[in-house]
């Protein structure tokens, strides 16, 4: 089968824009990525050099240009400011499946922004990609991730023991699924005041 593009979209909600990387994300990216705190249950260690952000950027473009994936930045209206990004990966157009992966800056944790902009980017991979499943795997204690999973109606399909090691603790990881006849986009929230 011959590589599709699949040119990341530009995407907005109510708080948030969802849009392909760019070289000046770099900084922010690296801030992000480099949180021992924000990665505390991420399966790979913070970055610890700047051009790790700019190897991230040009894989973002290589998703896209091979069909594999989508991964975007994630700006807030109000202000601009980058606050994290949000991906499918993996995408399988013979059995029209994807993976779904995002992370966010710990200063925005709790306001409902990973769910929103995950059921944009969802529900503009159900309508393009035509997809039947969606993917996510989170670490058993981040209960957040949980959390934001459940909201947008994945259901827990198991639990894969001991499958990553994270900050050198064995760890492990639910599996979560989203079946195309389940899909229905989460309401909005109302913007802020």
């Amino acid at each position: 089968m011959q590589a599709m593009s699949l040119p990341a979209p530009s995407l907005q909600t109510g708080r948030l824009r969802l849009r392909p990387f760019d070289d000046d994300d770099a900084t922010d990216l690296f801030a992000l990525q480099s949180s021992a705190h924000v990665l505390r249950y991420w399966d790979a260690p913070p970055w610890s050099e700047r051009r790790q952000a700019d190897r991230f950027i040009t894989a973002c473009r290589q998703m896209a240009e091979q069909g594999t994936g989508v991964r975007l930045a994630v700006d807030r209206l109000a202000d601009g400011a980058f606050i994290g990004w949000c991906a499918l990966n993996g995408w399988n157009p013979d059995h029209r499946r994807v993976s779904l992966g995002y992370c966010y800056d710990d200063d925005v944790w709790g306001h409902g922004y990973a769910t929103e902009a995950a059921a944009a980017l969802l529900g503009w991979a159900f309508d393009r990609l035509e997809l039947n499943r969606v993917q996510a795997e989170t670490d058993t204690r981040n209960v957040a991730s949980v959390r934001v999973l459940e909201k947008l109606g994945f259901l827990r399909e198991g639990r894969l023991r001991e499958d990553c090691v994270v900050n050198g603790e064995v760890s492990d990881s639910f599996v979560y699924g989203l079946i195309r006849r389940e899909w229905r986009p989460p309401s909005e929230p109302a913007p802020a005041r």
